[in-house]
């Protein structure tokens, strides 16, 4: 088993509590382990119990098979692959499964909290933190561990506002949970690193091969949690209360401070749950001044669309970039026929388009390149949105949802108008990247010049937001 296991891994198979829970960085051969551990459960001549693995989405079980069947191939352990079978259906669930000459499987599942019940055998919760309904999947479960079976959960951090944080907290009160814990850091001194390259490195070498995993984190709340086991408290705002504050003005926000510039609008688009939310920049130098900023809750959209046109005459608009997601897709449509397609631009809010969103708008308030409004609603929408991460490691920005600030709703208004006026925006001072004055041309006018704002070209940055 040395030969394919490094030491934390071997470890963690050798324990043979009943209960184990792991602590750990991303990527660093947990579930292979796990699967190991798994395939000898189901195969092995006394006692061979049946196993049901859960993970926090498909591809994540997809792999843990994979790692199965490569088991059972290395050691020539009698087994077939059944593929994608039903295991219930009056709720379609189905699993991935290997079946054992033992007459033993191992199911790969997806994280429905359905799928466990009446079931017996080893559970096994991979990535537990990122699971889409945590509560319910461990009610589910708990008929497995009454009957005597063993369970396994492992995870990276997710925040500590769930059941395996909590779970992790009380294992380190020394009750009947073996816990274990590995950081990127324990790893690459135990020879992960090594074995990633192939070769054995120096003490320099491994050092160096940690700074880069460091680096390509991008941030230390990432770092942190993801990679060495120390989860950042959820009410960490993707802006601090200093970035809103900082680019606060008592002049933003006021129709008459006006200067007749080019004008910019976002629209977050709202019906009966969430507010919505017109929010107009004008460009003044190198800075997006609020000009006005109208929410409207429970309105209909005869009446959203008429405030909409208001604004457009209003102000000297050169873009408007509207949520076109759900409900938008309509309102998108028909605000493209009344101001035209070149005006007025549909955003989907998906994961990487909401992550652009809400980088580039960062950018903007580090650089106080932004003014708005000194509003408690407005301060607190901007500070309501949170980076979390998927089980995937892709970044998500979401926002609880309450009755004075809706959904963030004017961060993301707010977000539409800075992407309305991106191609225009000079860079900071200081950056590398190269303006022209005829890059300042409005986006109406044609062959304009291939701009870059924040390493992307204008035409790439419709092709990211543009609606299909």
């Amino acid at each position: 088993m040395s030969g394919y296991f490094l030491p934390y891994q071997a470890k963690w198979i050798a324990d043979q509590s009943r209960f184990k829970i792991w602590e750990k960085s991303r990527r660093i051969g947990a579930t292979y382990g796990q699967s190991y551990e798994d395939v000898i459960d189901a195969s092995k001549a006394d006692k061979p119990i049946d196993v049901w693995f859960t993970s926090a989405d498909d591809s994540a079980a997809a792999e843990y098979i994979r790692y199965c069947e490569m088991w059972t191939r290395l050691y020539d352990i009698a087994a077939q692959d059944l593929g994608e079978i039903v295991i219930d259906r009056k709720d379609d669930i189905k699993a991935r499964t290997i079946e054992f000459a033992t007459g033993k499987r191992i199911h790969g599942l997806s994280s429905n909290p359905k799928a466990f019940r009446s079931k017996g055998g080893k559970l096994v919760i991979d990535e537990y933190a990122f699971h889409a309904q945590p509560e319910e999947l461990w009610k589910a479960a708990l008929p497995i561990i009454t009957w005597g079976y063993p369970v396994r959960v492992l995870s990276t951090y997710n925040g500590k506002g769930n059941r395996y944080y909590r779970m992790v907290v009380e294992a380190k009160k020394e009750n009947n949970w073996s816990l274990h814990t590995t950081t990127i850091a324990m790893a690459v001194e135990q020879g992960l690193a090594d074995k990633i390259l192939g070769r054995a490195l120096t003490a320099e070498e491994r050092a160096a091969w940690l700074q880069e995993q460091r680096d390509a984190a991008g941030d230390e709340e990432t770092w942190l949690q993801e990679f060495m086991c120390q989860p950042v408290d959820e009410a960490t705002a993707w802006l601090t209360w200093e970035l809103i504050t900082a680019n606060e003005h008592p002049d933003a926000g006021k129709p008459e401070h006006y200067q007749r510039g080019p004008c910019y609008v976002g629209w977050d688009i709202g019906r009966k749950r969430d507010l919505s939310v017109m929010w107009v920049d004008e460009l003044v130098g190198d800075v997006m001044w609020a000009r006005e900023v109208v929410d409207m809750h429970r309105k209909t959209f005869a009446e959203q669309d008429a405030e909409f046109d208001r604004l457009m005459g209003t102000y000297d608009v050169r873009r408007a970039c509207i949520d076109q997601t759900g409900m938008g897709e309509k309102v998108v449509e028909d605000a493209k026929k009344r101001h035209g397609e070149y005006k007025v631009e549909g955003v989907m809010f998906t994961l990487p388009a909401k992550q652009d969103l809400a980088t580039r708008g960062k950018q903007m308030f580090e650089d106080k390149r932004t003014r708005i409004p000194p509003t408690r609603t407005i301060r607190e929408s901007h500070h309501a949105v949170r980076k979390m991460t998927t089980v995937s490691g892709a970044p998500r920005f979401d926002a609880e949802r309450s009755e004075a600030i809706g959904h963030a709703d004017h961060f993301w208004a707010h977000m539409l108008a800075l992407l309305a006026g991106a191609n225009l925006v000079p860079p900071a001072a200081g950056s590398t990247i190269e303006s022209k004055r005829e890059d300042l041309r409005p986006a109406s006018m044609p062959e304009r010049p291939a701009v870059r704002m924040f390493g992307r070209t204008f035409e790439q940055m419709r092709g990211i937001f543009r609606s299909r």
